[in-house]
């Protein structure tokens, strides 16, 4: 299984999680785990995600998800899950 780490930042509105969990599915990206929070008006969420049903490269996911970017005007990061652990790893 391919696992990939999605931040997202910015300001809150309606409707952030649904239009990104809306775009991860439609490029057939399953959602894992997923934690949020909202911190004196700023949202963060942090998913887990499988990437393997994309059909795609990291890097055309990557390109995808910059309409949502835009549309929001948030930061989505995308992070390989393998990478972020070695990082992490004491």
């Amino acid at each position: 299984m391919t696992k990939a780490l999605i931040s997202v930042t910015g300001l809150d509105a309606t409707g952030i999680i649904a239009r990104v969990a809306t775009k991860l599915a439609d490029l057939n990206i399953n959602i894992l785990d997923i934690t949020q929070t909202i911190l004196d008006g700023y949202f963060t969420m942090m998913m887990v995600v499988d990437l393997d049903g994309a059909h795609m490269g990291f890097a055309e996911i990557d390109r995808e998800l910059e309409s949502v970017r835009k549309e929001l005007k948030m930061s989505i990061h995308m992070q390989r899950m393998d990478i972020f652990d070695a990082m992490h790893r004491v």
